[in-house]
């Protein structure tokens, strides 16, 4: 019989090291899948994690855009990463990310064409509440009905799709589009616009943002009483319910600030590369995010060196697509097995594998 045993003296050198060898065993077990295919899988690896930092050809353009595609997942990471510290599992980031964009782009269409110094902080403020709105959804429902907060923030991201649909081919389409689905280009309405900051480099105010984000919850998680709490909450919550801990308070606090900074991130999206409201505007950054919260071990810090990694699958795998002819569904898979090697390795190092048969003796009278 195969059970899984709880260690006693835990390696504090594996679990650091932990996020070094789930990426070696993606990068061979993706070299696996690239040979499959029929490609050089050691070319396929070296376009994924070399050429965009060091190659000459495509550095120049690659570099800044790693820090460009990281932002948004930096942001939605850091604020699910409170949460999963405290045992509450936003799984719907995706889906307050969306509404933080509608939110924040209705605000800019509404007010368009005026031209006022407010009307991207109007919207920066839209963002925030779009994603923390929607975000309280799920965690209005555990306080009252103790839900599942999986399940319900889950599902909230398909309602958010349905509505992300609406908007784009109804209550928010271009009326100078001629019919076709969309909004108007809030990249070229410049009091909403969020230009570079640096001329061809794509870095914009979400890039800083982020950073300073990063800074400011490493701070927060350290040396702020609501920052213990969560920790207290997630590592020892009978300690912390015998400490008089408010669970409901740390439940919306989490889920706001997670759904707040997804929000955000879905706001600077749109008003920078994106430009436009569409039915394609998600592009995965939320559930991506949790790839990113584990593999940075729920710290800011190391958050933000896995944003930039999990960034350079992105700019790497567009690299692997254009040059060798990979799918993109190929892509995908390689992100997904970083995930899955970070939570096999994280179970290898908080237990072990007992094999014990067992005998059932019977007693005939």
């Amino acid at each position: 019989m195969i059970k899984l045993e709880p260690r006693k003296n835990r390696s504090s050198v594996l679990e650091i090291s932990t996020p070094i060898i789930a990426v070696i065993m993606t990068m061979l077990f993706g070299g696996i899948l690239f040979y499959l295919m029929g490609k050089n899988p050691f070319e396929v690896i070296k376009l994924i994690f070399w050429d965009p930092v060091m190659s000459p050809t495509f550095s120049e353009y690659s570099r800044p855009q790693l820090v460009v595609k990281a932002a948004p997942l930096i942001l939605i990471a850091l604020g699910l990463s409170f949460g999963f510290r405290a045992n509450i599992w936003n799984i719907g980031a995706e889906g307050q990310y969306i509404m933080g964009a509608l939110l924040s782009g209705g605000i800019g269409l509404a007010l368009y064409p005026l031209s006022a110094w407010y009307v991207f902080p109007l919207m920066i403020l839209g963002g925030i509440i779009g994603g923390a709105t929607w975000a309280m959804i799920p965690a209005l429902l555990k306080i009252k009905f103790n839900t599942n907060e999986i399940l319900v923030s889950l599902m909230l991201v398909y309602v958010a799709e349905q509505i992300l649909a609406l908007a784009s081919l109804g209550f928010l389409r271009n009326p100078e589009g001629l019919g076709f689905p969309g909004s108007r280009d809030l990249s070229k309405y410049e009091s909403a616009a969020n230009p570079e900051l640096i001329a061809g480099t794509g870095i914009h105010l979400g890039v800083v943002f982020s950073f300073i984000a990063v800074i400011f919850l490493t701070y927060f998680l350290s040396y702020h009483r609501t920052g213990f709490q969560i920790k207290l909450i997630g590592q020892a919550p009978r300690a912390a319910s015998f400490a008089g801990i408010n669970l409901r308070y740390i439940v919306i606090f989490c889920l706001g600030l997670s759904g707040g900074l997804a929000g955000i991130a879905g706001m600077f999206e749109l008003t920078g590369p994106a430009g436009v409201i569409h039915i394609d505007f998600n592009v995965g950054y939320g559930f991506t995010a949790i790839i990113v919260a584990f593999l940075g071990r729920l710290h800011p810090i190391g958050i933000f060196l896995a944003g930039l990694l999990m960034s350079l699958t992105y700019v790497g795998g567009e690299l692997a697509q254009f040059m060798m002819n990979i799918p993109a569904a190929a892509i995908q898979v390689f992100q997904g097995m970083l995930l899955f090697f970070l939570l096999s390795a994280d179970l290898l190092v908080n237990y072990r594998i007992s094999l014990r048969t067992s005998i059932n003796k019977r007693r005939y009278k």
